[in-house]
């Protein structure tokens, strides 16, 4: 299953560094990749649960704002 979140607040690496592990630490996840030019994450792995990937971005102090 892969899911592309569109991630709002990113200004640089150091950002996206932050998301990435943010999202690398949840359940069921086997790869992230994040783009800063287009403020999206890609996330792949098996049973990935929007909210739990929504709060864990928002912990790292960023907003998902839509899940594809």
């Amino acid at each position: 299953m892969t899911k592309t979140l569109d991630v709002e607040g990113m200004t640089c690496n150091h950002c996206v560094m932050h998301v990435t592990n943010a999202l690398k630490g949840l359940a069921g996840v086997s790869k992230v990749q994040v783009d800063l030019a287009t403020k999206k994450a890609v996330v792949e792995g098996t049973n990935l649960d929007d909210g739990a990937m929504k709060d864990a971005v928002a912990d790292a102090g960023y907003e998902v704002v839509a899940i594809h």
